[in-house]
């Protein structure tokens, strides 16, 4: 069965199972990756903000956020908590699932995205830059950036 995507609103099942698997996995990878006080589930609302769950035959498989941060006449936002239910990885959920959330970004007026990942993330690392990300050296000022975070920006 073809891959879904849609939006549901962040305080639904999908939305928070997706928040929740990522977490977990990032706390695997790199200890306490506890973020909370940087990212607040507002944003991820409406109508700056928007979280897309990918389905597979109605089954959750992913999804990706996206927020406003920085100054908001910068029309720039960042994509938070990108995650793919392991058996699906590697095939292409992650990169629609990126496809998506750029095209919504464009839908709600954003000119620029950004986004960060770890040196725990290898397949993120090089996940991005096949997919048109170019390297940040930072992201803008007054933006929670972690430290030693490989940053990531693109255009719209």
């Amino acid at each position: 069965m073809p891959i879904t995507i849609h939006d549901e609103p962040v305080e639904a099942s999908g939305p928070l199972s997706v928040i929740y698997a990522a977490v977990d996995e990032l706390e695997r990878r790199y200890g306490n990756a506890d973020d909370a006080p940087h990212l607040n589930y507002d944003e991820l609302r409406p109508p700056r903000g928007v979280f897309l769950v990918a389905r597979d035959g109605g089954h959750l498989a992913g999804g990706v956020g996206l927020r406003p941060i920085a100054d908001p006449a910068l029309a720039t936002g960042e994509i938070k908590r990108l995650w793919v239910r392991p058996d699906l990885r590697r095939h292409g959920v992650a990169q629609a699932l990126m496809e998506s959330i750029v095209e919504r970004a464009r839908e709600l007026g954003y000119r620029r995205l950004y986004l960060e990942t770890g040196p725990a993330q290898p397949e993120a690392l090089a996940f991005y830059p096949r997919i048109g990300w170019a390297p940040a050296a930072d992201f803008p000022p007054g933006a929670f950036t972690h430290p030693g975070a490989s940053r990531f920006t693109l255009a719209l």
